[in-house]
Formats: C-alpha cells, structure tokens, sequence
C-alpha cells in the first residue's frame, strides 16, 4: 500500500521530522537520557513511572519487591542528574530497566523461560520480554478494595505509598496500558479520595465516585484493549498504515485543522506511540506530555472541544482529549467530485505528487464523513488509487474515472447494510437470538475454533452489538466496525501460531481495512471435515434443569456450536427445527419426576 506513505518530500523537510529534529537536539544537550528524563518528570512521577515499568514486565511480583527495584533506578537517576558521566548513565532508558531485571537471582523460578531474554542483545532483548506479558493474568486474584475509612487513613498518612499502589495494581493487571492512561486513571482515584474523605459517609461517597473501582477498572481495560490493537497496527502493518488510520481519524476529528497541522500531529503521535508500544513508559510519557502540550497550545487551530481539556491537570488531559466530541465541520466545504472526479488535470497532480495527493485526499474525505468508520474511509482511498493507477494510463483518463463516485459507493454500501442489517437483528430480537447468529454464521466459517473459543468470539462481537447499536444511527457505523476490528485482528493474531484454515488465513493476510469486508463475506468451509462422532458431546443430564440460568443458557450454546460442527452445511431451517425440538424436551423433562431417564429417553 504505497499510497499510505503520507507525506511528500515537502512535508518531509517542513514538518513530519520536526519533532525527531527536536528530540535529537535535545537529546544532544544531554549526555544522560536518564538524567534529563528525571529532570523533566521529577521525583513523584518518575517513581510512578518506574513502577509501572517493572509491574509490566514482572507480573508475579509483589509491590515491596518493585519497590527496591523503584529505588535503584530512582537512585541511579540521581547520581546521574549530579554527574552525567558516570557509570551506567549514558545507557538508554530500556536498557536500564531490563539490566536491573536481568540482575534479579531467582528470575528464572519465577518466569521460566522469559529469563532467557537477558541472554539476548538490545532491542531483541525488549522484544523477548514483552512477547512474556500477559494480558488481564488469570495468576492475580481480585482486587480487594479495603474499608474505605482505612484508604483515607492511609491517604492521609502516606498518599505516595497509596497512589504507588494503586499504579502497580493497575499495570500488572494491564500490561499492555500505556503509562499516561495509568496515571490519568491515578489522578482520578486521587480526586474520588480528596472529594470523598472529608464526608460522613466516606464508603457511600467513594461507591458514587467510583462505583467500587468497577468503572476505573473497566476503563482500564478497554483503554489497553484499544492501545493493543494500535501497537498491532504499528507493528504488523507498519507506519505507514498506523498514520493513514490515524490521520483519517484526527480528521474527523478535528475537520477544521489544515492539512500540514494534522500531519504534524500524526507524525509526532506514531513516534510517542512507537515508544509506548515498547514499553518505554518513561520516554513515553514525557513525550506524551510533551504532545499533549503542543495540542493544547494550539488548540484554536485544531478544536474549540479541546478549552475545557487543556483547563485541566496535565495528567488529567490525555483521557479529556481522547473522549472529547468531534468538532463541527466547516460550514460549505465544496464537493470532493469537482478536485477529485470532475477535474481534467487530475492524473497531473497524481502523478506528480502521489503520496501527498493521496494523503490530501485522506484528511479532505475524512473531515466532510465523522459517521464513516476509519477503515472504511482507508478502503475508499485505496479504490480511488487503484481506479487512477488504472485510468491514468489510458488514453482518456478523465472518461475512465468519471464514474468513480459509483465505483466507491460499494464499499459505503456494503458496511452500510452490514451494520443496518446487523442493528435491526439486535434490537428486534435481542442479546440472545443475535448471540447464537453469530454463532452459527462463525462456527459455519471456521468449524476447526474450539467450542470455548467461538462462544468467546461470539460474546466479543455481541457485546459490540450492545455498544454499537444503541447509539445514534449517525454514530452506528465508525463504532461497530472499529470495535469488530479490534475482534478481528486479536483472532487473526492467534491464528498466525495456530492456522485455523485458508480462508481465515486470506483474509487474515488482507490490508488493514479490508479484514472486515472479508470475514464478512466468508462462507461456510467447504473442505472442512467433521471429527468421527461422540455421543458424549450430546450427552444431557439433570443440569440443564437445575444449574444456574447463566451455566445452563452456556451450555446450550457450547450444545449449538458442537452441533454445527457436526453439520456445517446445515440450514437456518434445520437449525430452527432442531433448536425448537431440544426446547421441547427440555421443557417436558424438567417438569418429570425422574430428569435423566425423560432425558435419556427424549
């Protein structure tokens, strides 16, 4: 996908390497990163950074233990901020902390083979370790929150130690959440506390605040979902592809910034973001912060939404920002048709400038269309290129792409229907019946997936339906098909260990944007062939009358799967047939004196 190459030479010079400009003349002043780092973020929240570092990387470990490992780092900057010559200080931040590490004695008890990563070279050796991350690691039990009258307490006599604490729990269960987020989300337990302590009734107070932790630990996980599924991005399709998605977005967003501007921005966002994906979280968030700033101090050129954001807290700022409302569009923006379609010239400027003409036309598409979906917006660029690539080689250019508008309304069609179709299921039918068609439509695509793996499957797209499909129509569109995305790119992730067959490997092997479109249309696997039969997979007892509603509704749906897998060419008829005949028995069984026997013989 050459066209995602977003910027031309003269942006090139002008703005996309400023920020690498700055950084390496910054950088250059300084001959300890360490030091300066430390410098920039001071003592409180260098500390929490590094705790959050090791929390990431050393899950199994307890907070005291961290704590010492805090410690050594935050004395090695101090030594450094003295003397930037001395040992060890003009090491790289990563570097650093995977040292340390890698100095732990029992390393290898706790973490098996990840202790292998200290015999590798930088940055292999950073790859290595977070290839060991867990995501949401089932080896954490629950958190606890304690009474709430003994948080206060604890506040009070040692806020640095409660907040830390906070942090740690927080990272090692989301050791894919970048630092900035992690602190936002400190910043506001901090507020809960500071509101809530004072008050009579400090539990009930804390409970409206944060709804026994529940909100912050939910947000926690849907930020680090989505910045996993953005690191993906950067990684597997590279930066081209992560800028394209972003810029589309960030034009969305704020429809009335220039072109140069939000390239500029998404230039610096993929260098801060390449930094949090490394898990970097130092350099991370001081250039985030650095970011950040530079936003809010032209936020009259970007958004009128970013005032109240940029009022804030500088930890605070980043989740304000990420949740603030699209801008409005500019007031008569002219039609797309007449520069892009209608213009006799168009192969000229395309041909003299493709990745900028490309580009241009990416933010222009984006700022007049917030109710489209990124992908969908990358789709129709990338069949807009292919169409000049074809026309601009005629004879007749201008002939040959009049009817582009027509050309790239299919893919606004197809994701439009999709989602319409998939919405009215939904809400007409409910959670349930729209749970099992989705189960039945996959289970039919890729029968090989496990039954626990489909039903996950099935619950993740379902719950997007639940996300999705109670929103405004305007909004129904950009929400589903990010979110089924993210479903996506996590399935085609596992499967590049544990192929599952070709036609998921097709699609999984398409361009970012195109992932959708492909599992959507892909049909039932034909070369699939069903395992010998077990009568145990349809072996019913007296549970499915006396477990409890949420295990037996479980087990009927694992039942549906298995059954599919057996058929995968069954129809929708037969299915209802069937599903009909098992409610039947069901309900006469669990009504009969003795259940197994009606089971057995039903």
């Amino acid at each position: 996908m050459k066209w995602l190459t977003l910027i031309s030479f003269i942006f090139l010079l002008s703005s996309a390497r400023s920020r690498n400009l700055h950084r390496a003349a910054r950088d250059a002043d300084h001959k300890s990163h360490i030091a300066h780092r430390y410098n920039d973020l001071k003592e409180e929240t260098f500390k929490a950074v590094a705790m959050i570092t090791f929390a990431q990387y050393l899950q199994k470990c307890s907070y005291d233990g961290l704590s010492k490992l805090v410690k050594d780092v935050v004395d090695l900057a101090h030594k450094c901020v003295a003397s930037e010559d001395a040992p060890e200080c003009t090491k790289s931040l990563p570097s650093i902390f995977l040292d340390r590490i890698c100095q732990i004695d029992q390393l290898r008890e706790s973490y098996g083979d990840m202790a292998d990563c200290c015999g590798k070279a930088d940055p292999e050796r950073n790859q290595c370790f977070l290839s060991f991350k867990v995501h949401q690691p089932d080896f954490i039990p629950p958190y606890q929150r304690p009474a709430a009258d003994v948080i206060c307490t604890q506040y009070q006599d040692n806020r640095v130690a409660l907040l830390g604490n906070f942090v740690y729990t927080v990272a090692r269960r989301n050791p894919f959440l970048h630092a900035p987020a992690i602190l936002g989300l400190a910043a506001e337990y901090e507020n809960a506390l500071k509101s809530c302590c004072p008050q009579s009734d400090i539990g009930a107070c804390l409970d409206e605040k944060v709804q026994h932790l529940s909100v912050i630990k939910e947000r926690a996980k849907l930020i680090g979902v989505q910045q996993q599924h953005g690191c993906r991005i950067l990684e597997k399709y590279g930066e081209r592809t992560f800028q394209a998605n972003k810029l589309a977005h960030m034009s969305q967003k704020y429809p009335k910034a220039s072109f140069a501007d939000l390239v500029k921005m998404v230039h610096d966002v993929k260098d801060v973001y390449r930094e949090c994906c490394e898990g970097d979280m130092v350099e991370c968030v001081d250039d985030w912060s650095e970011l950040v700033n530079s936003l809010c101090s032209k936020q009259d050129v970007f958004s009128s939404k970013l005032k109240p954001c940029c009022e804030k807290p500088v930890v605070e700022r980043t989740k304000c920002i990420m949740e603030a409302d699209f801008d409005e569009k500019p007031d008569n923006l002219p039609s797309l048709v007449e520069k892009y379609i209608q213009d006799k010239e168009v192969c000229k400027s395309y041909e003299a400038g493709h990745d900028a003409f490309l580009s241009e036309f990416v933010y222009e598409y984006s700022r007049r269309h917030p109710e489209f979906s990124t992908q969908l917006i990358l789709r129709i660029a990338k069949g807009y290129e292919t169409l000049l690539d074809k026309c601009c080689k005629t004879d007749n250019p201008a002939d040959c792409y009049a009817n582009a508008v027509e050309e790239l309304n299919k893919h606004i069609k197809e994701t439009q229907e999709l989602v319409k179709t998939n919405c009215e299921l939904y809400n007409t039918h409910g959670e349930g019946d729209f749970l099992k068609g989705i189960l039945v439509r996959y289970t039919k695509k890729m029968p090989q997936v496990s039954t626990e793996t489909l039903l996950e499957i099935g619950k993740k797209m379902t719950a997007v339906g639940t996300k999705c499909c109670s929103l405004p129509e305007e909004k129904r569109l950009s929400c589903s098909e990010h979110y089924l995305s993210i479903v996506i790119e996590k399935m085609c992730k596992r499967q590049e260990s544990t192929p599952i067959n070709e036609q998921v490997s097709h699609c999984c092997n398409e361009l970012y944007s195109y992932k959708r479109p492909c599992f959507s249309a892909m049909g039932v696997d034909t070369k699939y062939v069903p395992p010998p039969f077990d009568p145990m997979m349809f072996n019913f007892d007296d549970k499915l009358c006396t477990a409890p509603p949420a295990e037996r509704e479980e087990s009927q749906l694992k039942l549906l799967i298995n059954l599919i897998k057996r058929k995968p060419q069954m129809t929708d008829e037969q299915i209802k047939t069937i599903a009909g005949g098992f409610t039947a028995m069901v309900d006469k069984c669990c009504k009969a004196a003795d259940i197994d026997t009606c089971l057995g013989e039903e």
